[in-house]
């Protein structure tokens, strides 16, 4: 029997640093049958709890550099000085095979792969405020003053793009961004668009009364 998607969907995710975006990508996936995360290349060192190939591929800028001169990544940028990439293939295999993808990417890798594709969600997180994103950020981030205050920068920066996007959710309480996430997800499952068009007459148009 004919599949009822045609292909999977992409979600794209982005938010300033600190704001939660990359544990709901992590528990919606968890909650959600049939969602995968899309994972990226970087060339940061990992974090404690980070394995390479679930969180992050982490490579050298070298090996980077020569996946970005052969046209390896649909979309790339460099973040507080680290560079980070989205895999064509993996991506495109992925969605291939009908499973719905999470692309949990910064906002100038957004901007690039929109330029690209059309048919993708785009999310943004906010935080409730710029104070309680301060108090994220300090409580992850200990001693590191400047590091903090050039995130909030950036943070500023990547706000003014929230209009880019086609979705909102603020992130005050974690359980409720991630019901808004799931309430997303489902809707456009949902969508006429996602429904392979053969499928419908072979199951219920051609079907003998």
């Amino acid at each position: 029997m004919q599949e009822k998607k045609t292909k999977g969907r992409l979600f794209i995710v982005s938010a300033p640093s600190g704001t939660g975006k990359t544990t709901l990508c992590k528990k919606i996936i968890s909650a959600l049958p049939n969602l995968n995360f899309s994972v990226s290349y970087t060339t940061r060192p990992p974090r404690p709890g980070e394995v390479d190939n679930r969180d992050y591929t982490f490579v050298t800028r070298t090996r980077f550099s020569s996946m970005l001169d052969k046209g390896e990544f649909i979309e790339w940028a460099e973040i507080h000085d680290e560079l980070y990439g989205t895999s064509k293939k993996r991506l495109a295999e992925l969605m291939r095979s009908g499973i719905d993808v999470i692309l949990d990417i910064d906002t100038q890798g957004t901007m690039k792969l929109k330029k690209k594709n059309k048919e993708g969600i785009y999310i943004f997180i906010l935080p409730p405020s710029m104070e309680v994103l301060k108090k994220r950020l300090e409580k992850r981030m200990t001693n590191a003053k400047e590091d903090i205050e050039k995130r909030l920068k950036t943070a500023v920066l990547e706000i003014k793009r929230y209009s880019n996007y086609d979705y909102v959710i603020i992130n005050d309480t974690l359980n409720n961004a991630l019901k808004e996430l799931e309430a997303i997800i489902i809707s456009h499952r949902c969508s006429t668009k996602m429904i392979n068009s053969f499928w419908i007459k072979e199951s219920f148009l051609n079907k003998r009364r």
